[in-house]
């Protein structure tokens, strides 16, 4: 069988990071068998509908790097497809497995204040407004399924096994609403059956539909043609008490969408690397079985099986993702080096790969090359307090001196020498003078090797900060 999948999002807004999730599981899929991957816009709720937010969901794709071979030019909508579910619903109707309904939402209502639980089923179905019960009306309609009373119904999921589910759990699903437009259910086994789609890769919140879906498969006549059902772990929050939503990564600082959407900032403009995002999504239910966590698209391609993934939600660690980040940044020193360049002016090539070779392990984001490295373009400014609470006459003779060794001996490949020198010269021990070193050429205590960005400061840079310094210091400043 040929695999072909689909990711059938509904334009009703951002793409969350989970839909990434099970696009790209849909996508690794369909690569490890040479097969098709499908987009689908699932609009057949035009109520919710978000100009923008397909275009959205497609650039999203592309900026992970999933790849669309059907559903692009020209685009697949389901509300450009309704004439095809009309004529499928209708085969239902002549075949009794759908009748028509008559009731109001006013009717449906009264229902439910009459008997909390109720629902719309073998049951009720025959006292209710409806052609089954004899009923008719020129007023609207929908199309409703006939659900079979007390059948048990086996869903074969490849992640959870068989799941059974009673269709006294399952009321009779609208499919065709009164103004012509499909339910995703029936427009989702029409369209899955008429582009032969070989799995259905989703959400574990469509699991409660999917004896729903098998019934239209058999009632149709589809059953032997049927895809294979593959139900995902949630994704969890941090805590893992329940599951991730925006609000829950709003909270906890850290995006929800994979690229800026209104005013919630995106993973890419966070400035998260894509293959970061897919490495780290991966992981969020699938095991490859070893001890490997960085992984290439075309490692994963070949590593991965739905036989591997987890039934457990998954815990969205955002310190993992930023992880990931770094070892991808680490990866690419040199993308690092024009991104440097392209954002300092007064930075040439030699001097960007100096300033990325100490950095690139102490960074997250590509955007810490600019902060963290702001000290190799820009002297400090400011101090940290802990220049006031170190600075002694012994500090004060030892920065005198290390200035003028400086300026009589610059050569770089000569500072750890010169630091020894001025330590001896002036009868102290250079250790307990490195922190106000650093806070003397970087304003902080923290940062990248200090005689390494000292060498690439040079010499006469250096000896002026300390100088400055010093000045600083006879201020009590």
């Amino acid at each position: 069988m040929d695999v072909r999948v689909r990711f059938a999002p509904s334009p009703t807004g951002a793409l969350h990071i989970g839909g990434v999730r099970t696009a790209l599981y849909n996508y690794l899929l369909a690569r490890k068998h040479k097969g098709t991957m499908i987009l689908r816009v699932e609009d057949t709720d035009q109520n919710r509908y978000v100009p923008g937010a397909e275009d959205y969901i497609v650039n999203s794709l592309k900026w992970v790097g999933i790849q669309i071979d059907e559903g692009l030019e020209p685009r697949i909508r389901q509300s450009e497809r309704k004439e095809i579910y009309k004529e499928y619903v209708s085969k239902l109707v002549e075949t009794g497995h759908a009748y028509y309904a008559y009731d109001t939402s006013e009717d449906l209502e009264e229902e439910r204040k009459k008997d909390p639980n109720f629902q719309y089923d073998a049951k009720t179905r025959m006292r209710l407004n409806n052609s089954l019960a004899g009923k008719k009306s020129d007023g609207p309609s929908v199309i409703r399924f006939k659900t079979p009373s007390n059948v048990d119904v086996t869903v074969n999921d490849l992640i959870r096994g068989e799941v059974t589910f009673n269709t006294s759990q399952v009321d009779d699903k609208v499919l065709m609403k009164s103004d012509g437009m499909p339910t995703y259910h029936l427009a989702n086994v029409v369209d899955d059956h008429l582009m032969r789609i070989s799995h259905v890769i989703r959400g574990e919140e469509w699991l409660p539909s999917a004896p729903l879906h098998v019934l239209l498969y058999k009632a149709f006549g589809w059953e032997d043609t049927m895809p294979r059902f593959a139900h995902l772990p949630l994704l969890l929050k941090p805590d893992g008490n329940g599951k991730l939503s925006k609000r829950d990564a709003d909270k906890a600082g850290f995006p929800i969408f994979p690229l800026n959407w209104q005013e919630s900032i995106g993973y890419k403009e966070a400035g998260y690397l894509p293959e970061a995002i897919i490495n780290f999504l991966v992981l969020l239910g699938w095991n490859p079985g070893t001890e490997q966590e960085i992984f290439s698209m075309d490692e994963l391609i070949e590593a991965f099986s739905l036989e591997r993934i987890n039934k457990a939600g998954a815990k969205f660690d955002i310190q993992k993702a930023q992880w990931f980040n770094q070892q991808y940044i680490r990866k690419k020193g040199p993308e690092m080096v024009e991104f440097l360049m392209a954002n300092r002016s007064d930075c040439d090539r030699q001097k960007a790969e100096r300033i990325v070779e100490v950095l690139k392990d102490r960074v997250t984001f590509q955007k810490d090359f600019l902060t963290m490295g702001k000290f190799f373009f820009e002297a400090p400014t400011t101090y940290d307090d802990v220049l006031n609470k170190k600075w002694s006459p012994a500090a004060d003779l030892f920065f005198t001196k290390l200035e003028e060794v400086l300026r009589r001996n610059p050569d770089p490949a000569a500072f750890k020498m010169n630091i020894e020198v001025a330590a001896s010269e002036t009868n102290v021990k250079s250790g307990s003078m490195m922190q106000i070193l650093r806070v003397a050429i970087t304003g902080g205590t923290a940062g990248p090797d200090l005689v390494s960005s000292m060498e690439i400061l040079g010499a006469p840079e250096v000896a002026d900060r300390i100088q400055k310094v010093i000045e600083y210091g006879k201020k009590g400043k």
